[in-house]
């Protein structure tokens, strides 16, 4: 048994891959362009494993996917390799485009000329998981919340070039019965983040005593879950979801970005008490183009159907993440050395 998991050097690729791999029941291959964002070193843990293999390949590379496919033979697909920095996709929408639109149909179309070719138990085992983001779903007010059935409406280039993935991999399912199941989640924090984000950037930044840049007036609401909840919700997706059903991944910890940047100044000023207050270095910046002011998601579907529920408080996340950050400034060298943090997405 071989899980593929796309964009498995990344953020919450990685997060899946570790925990997969630790599971001790199936081979995993790391399928990675290795961007900017995506690293090896974010496999370091599992990667002496004999259930870790790792390709370097780009998603828009038809053949080579078809290659790996002939190759290994999975029984699962995780499909999470995307460009997925807002700020980056006001700059440059075309990449945005090519990776998360074509590269998605590149994967579904490989996957169902193989899927299409098995039989008996094989082909009724196999799973195609589609990962995606609430951002497709546009903004709320100040009450209410996403489901599966809510209308999509994108507002950047990086959340429209998603809801055109989604589309063409419920069409797949539709259209050509490939077993597909597709996940929408909410903002995922914790370690191994790259440090263009919010908390990466705010915990680095602190600790630095450098400003702690917040756009507008940081009153931008979202639903904050722990990348390593989310991993283990994305294979129970895989191992007990309903083929052609979407499933709504959230934390239940909604919070203004304000409040995140205040909180982890608070841990910061209990572990550099003689810096304290890093509340002082907060700086709100101009806004970012056409920025959602809230987002929030039901997850009530994933919870009562297949059993998974987030296993960590908010203020218990933000500590680790924090503490994981501190303890491993040699990673954030190595792997954001090159980053400066400079500000991106003033549609300029």
């Amino acid at each position: 048994m071989t899980a593929f998991v796309t964009g498995g050097a990344g953020f919450i690729g990685s997060a899946l891959a570790r925990h997969l791999i630790s599971q001790d029941s199936q081979d995993v291959l790391i399928i990675d362009k290795l961007t900017y964002a995506g690293s090896l070193e974010n496999l370091e843990p599992v990667s002496n494993s004999p259930r870790y293999h790792f390709s370097q390949t780009d998603i828009c590379d038809r053949d080579a996917i078809g290659a790996l496919f002939e190759k290994y033979q999975p029984t699962s697909i995780y499909h999470l390799a995307a460009e997925s920095h807002v700020d980056r996709s006001i700059d440059g929408p075309a990449e945005f485009v090519l990776t998360n639109v074509v590269g998605t149909f590149n994967m579904l179309d490989a996957a169902y000329q193989y899927w299409s070719k098995l039989e008996g138990e094989a082909k009724d085992d196999f799973r195609f998981l589609h990962v995606s983001t609430d951002e497709v779903y546009g903004e709320l007010g100040p009450e209410g919340q996403f489901s599966e059935s809510s209308p999509y409406d994108p507002n950047s280039p990086y959340s429209a070039s998603k809801a055109g993935s989604d589309h063409l991999a419920r069409a797949w399912h539709r259209t050509y019965g490939l077993p597909v199941l597709v996940t929408n989640c909410s903002n995922n924090y914790g370690p191994y983040q790259f440090p263009e984000k919010l908390l990466p950037v705010v915990i680095l930044n602190a600790l630095q005593g450098n400003e702690l840049p917040v756009y507008g007036k940081g009153e931008n609401v979202r639903d904050w879950l722990y990348v390593d909840d989310h991993a283990k919700a994305l294979q129970t997706v895989v191992q007990e979801g309903t083929i052609g059903e979407t499933y709504m991944i959230g934390g239940r910890a909604e919070q203004t970005n304000i409040y995140m940047v205040r909180q982890i100044c608070k841990i910061m000023d209990k572990k550099f008490p003689e810096k304290a207050p890093h509340e002082d270095l907060i700086r709100f910046v101009t806004d970012r183009p056409g920025h959602d002011a809230r987002y929030a998601v039901d997850c009530r579907k994933i919870e009562e159907n297949l059993g998974w529920s987030q296993s960590l408080k908010l203020d218990e996340g933000l500590e680790k993440t924090v503490n994981w950050y501190l303890e491993n400034l040699e990673w954030v060298k190595t792997v954001g050395g090159e980053h400066t943090q400079q500000r991106l997405g003033l549609g300029s």
